[in-house]
């Protein structure tokens, strides 16, 4: 039986409110910024979000991409300036 820290991974969920029925995805540098990889799913008619990731220690930087549109994790402590004039939010796992 695997343990969520298998293979020096640890399981992290990203969580998103925003408006039901919108197609949410994350993207970053845990995944080259492929902006439809990680598809988030909606609890019922919510507008709540989420995804688990497992991913090995580290820091990360990382988006939502809701309908399209780059936004950052507005829960999230930390972010840092990106080359196109906007911000990341920084997740880090330990």
């Amino acid at each position: 039986m695997a343990s969520s820290a298998s293979a020096g991974k640890k399981r992290v969920k990203l969580q998103l409110k925003t408006e039901s029925g919108k197609q949410v995805y994350v993207a970053g540098t845990f995944n080259n910024w492929d902006g439809m990889e990680k598809k988030m799913a909606e609890k019922g008619k919510t507008g709540v979000y989420s995804v688990s990731l497992s991913l090995p220690k580290g820091r990360y930087e990382y988006k939502f991409v809701i309908d399209g549109a780059w936004c950052v994790d507005p829960e999230c402590p930390e972010w840092v300036p990106n080359n196109f004039g906007s911000l990341n939010s920084v997740l880090v796992v330990e």
